[in-house]
């Protein structure tokens, strides 16, 4: 318990040596805000969870659109599923355009290993739709592996902007004697320190732009009704999931 706390404090202090990346995305999201575009976000199975995160969250921006499927829950029933259907090429195509994602709008891909299909279609389809595509993405994980992409890519190599979420070459973290597999992965942590450090410092950029930064406040407080009321009618054009 004592060495994956360790490990997480430390990948934590990491995050500040990506201080420029995180806030040249930071500045590139509330600019497009600012301008009327859009900001998404996908992750398969484990990996949504960051998007769970940065959706309808109190303390998150509003202006977070999530891109869901059943196929990638964690409640289709085999679960294993899920691996099967992050393999299937074409099918991020399809989520995308299906989605409202467009010209200018900002999509955030989260995923450890950057190497399924489903992953290299969504920023491959969001790129062509003219879209910019932020990775989350192991880098060590991404230097001992390969594509399983027909492209022969990885998900950094086709991102515009990448954020390393400085996790262990298959994201589990603590080695324990006697077991050959590691066990408490970092990538949900991490991720969701990255997800929530951009939502700060986008509001933060916002604000310096003389823009009021659509932050949601907590629907279990009294009074709260109305501001999330206010902001999801200044930026309905912005907001896809209601």
């Amino acid at each position: 318990m004592k060495q994956y706390i360790d490990t997480v404090k430390i990948k934590l202090d990491q995050l500040q040596e990506q201080h420029y990346i995180l806030q040249t995305v930071a500045a590139l999201i509330a600019d497009k805000l600012s301008k009327g575009h859009a900001t998404f976000s996908f992750g398969a199975s484990h990996a949504g969870i960051i998007t769970e995160e940065l959706t309808y969250r109190a303390g998150g921006l509003a202006t977070f659109n999530p891109i869901f499927t059943p196929a990638l829950a964690l409640d289709v029933k085999p679960v294993t599923l899920t691996s099967r259907f992050e393999l299937v090429e074409g099918f991020g195509c399809q989520l995308i355009n299906s989605s409202p994602l467009g010209s200018g709008d900002v999509i955030l891909v989260h995923s450890v290993s950057g190497r399924n299909p489903i992953v290299l279609d969504v920023a491959l389809t969001a790129k062509e739709k003219g879209a910019t595509v932020i990775a989350i993405t192991s880098m060590e994980t991404a230097r001992q592996i390969t594509s399983k992409h027909t492209s022969g890519k990885l998900l950094h190599e086709v991102a515009d902007f990448v954020i390393d979420n400085a996790g262990d070459y298959g994201d589990a973290s603590v080695k324990i004697e006697g077991l050959a597999q590691k066990v408490a992965p970092t990538s949900t942590v991490i991720g969701a320190a990255i997800a929530n450090s951009l939502v700060a410092s986008v509001a933060e950029k916002l604000l310096e732009m003389g823009v009021t930064p659509p932050v949601l406040a907590s629907a279990n407080l009294d009074g709260n009704d109305r501001i999330n009321s206010n902001i999801f009618e200044l930026y309905k054009s912005q907001i896809h999931y209601l």
